[in-house]
């Protein structure tokens, strides 16, 4: 029988850089300092406001992966900066539209694209390169998972022999499956982390994409209803499927755990405006909030995805990853208060998910955990 997780946990706590706001808006400098101060110990680097900090010291942001000497100086001064501010880099994203490409030329320029990142995680002092699941649909790729097993193997394999040249620490490759992609669940990635075998290749939980596929419907004006209209039958599914995770997935091969909640909304106001455009990103983009604000219009059971990630043993860093309008607002506060709020909503996150019964463990347990759930969300569906 498994037991339930402890009262505490040792997970530090983390943030994303473009969760503390828009690179247009705030520099970056600005948005550590505030992440420092609210008490986060990893920062998760994304690639738009590398680009910025880039072009804030006279380089072209455009090039921000070429390994000239002047980019590895101020891909150190940011390590450092980070650093200095009691913080790590824990990993730069996002890598996109990577794995399954069938022609060959093409598919090797792609990997290589990779491999460009690994002298800056040297200079960065991080380790993890992570990227998404590809969202292409067109007939130059394919989601076979032999194919995407072997690409991942590949780089895994690239990322070892960079290693093995500078004699640094061994860097990682992680792999995420997004909600809009066609590897869109957990178990879809974790199979293909799983076939491909290598020990520095390893999966990337993120919560809002597990939920925005197995719980919610955010074009249903009750938020959820994907496959059953019930809360309670959306949350025995849910249930079922991260208990699969814990049974399935051992902790040290999550090599890093994102969350977020997102606000239940009009589903008229989240239609694509182009047809090409997920169903949905327009919703990811700008509706996503930090973990339980339910006063803010969260509705997202966030807090079974934390419990099922740390019951695999992970220990890794707990990371937020929102994408909201509010972040592109200009204002000196705004890094500030949506430092603050993340890290009131990690700390209610972890409350709440150490408090249910491992479901994990049997139907019973189950049981008891999804009825807390819905008696937490109850108040908040089925009210547009």
């Amino acid at each position: 029988m498994s037991k339930p997780l402890p009262s505490t946990v040792a997970n530090e706590f983390g943030i994303a850089t473009l969760s503390l706001g828009n690179w247009r808006e705030h520099r970056l400098q600005p948005r550590l300092e505030a992440a420092a101060k609210a008490g986060y110990r990893w920062i998760d680097l994304f690639d738009e406001c590398w680009e910025k900090y880039l072009e804030e010291h006279g380089l072209p942001g455009d090039q921000l992966w070429e390994a000239t000497p002047a980019n590895l100086q101020v891909a150190r001064k940011l390590g450092n900066l980070v650093k200095s501010l009691g913080m790590r880099i824990a990993c730069t994203q996002p890598l996109r539209k990577i794995e399954g490409v069938k022609d060959p030329v093409e598919r090797r320029a792609t990997l290589d694209l990779v491999a460009k990142r690994f002298p800056f995680m040297r200079a960065f002092d991080t380790d993890l390169v992570f990227m998404c699941a590809n969202i292409r649909t067109d007939s130059g790729v394919t989601s076979d998972l032999n194919t995407v097993a072997k690409d991942l193997a590949e780089l895994g394999d690239m990322a070892a022999a960079f290693t093995k040249a500078d004699g640094g620490p061994m860097l990682k490759i992680g792999y995420e499956g997004l909600s809009w992609a066609v590897r869109n669940t957990w178990s879809s990635s974790w199979e293909a982390v799983r076939f491909a075998n290598r020990p520095n290749v390893g999966l990337i939980v993120d919560a809002f994409n597990i939920l925005a596929v197995e719980f919610a419907d955010p074009h249903n004006s009750d938020g959820h209803g994907r496959i059953f209209p019930t809360l309670e039958e959306s949350i025995e599914v849910l249930t079922a499927s991260l208990a699969a995770m814990v049974a399935t997935v051992p902790g040290d091969r999550v090599f890093f755990f994102q969350c977020g909640d997102a606000e239940l909304v009009n589903p008229a106001t989240i239609l694509p405006t182009e047809p090409d455009t997920p169903a949905r990103l327009p919703w990811s983009r700008g509706h996503r909030l930090f973990p339980l604000e339910q006063c803010r219009g969260g509705y997202m059971p966030v807090e079974l995805v934390a419990a099922a990630v740390l019951a695999t043993g992970y220990r890794g860093p707990i990371s937020l990853e929102v994408f909201n309008y509010s972040l592109n607002q200009p204002g000196e506060r705004i890094p500030e208060v949506h430092a603050t709020r993340g890290m009131c909503g990690l700390r209610k996150l972890i409350a709440t998910a150490t408090a249910l019964p491992p479901f994990w463990s049997g139907w019973l347990e189950a049981q008891k955990a999804a009825d807390m759930v819905v008696q937490r969300l109850r108040p908040n569906t089925s009210r547009l």
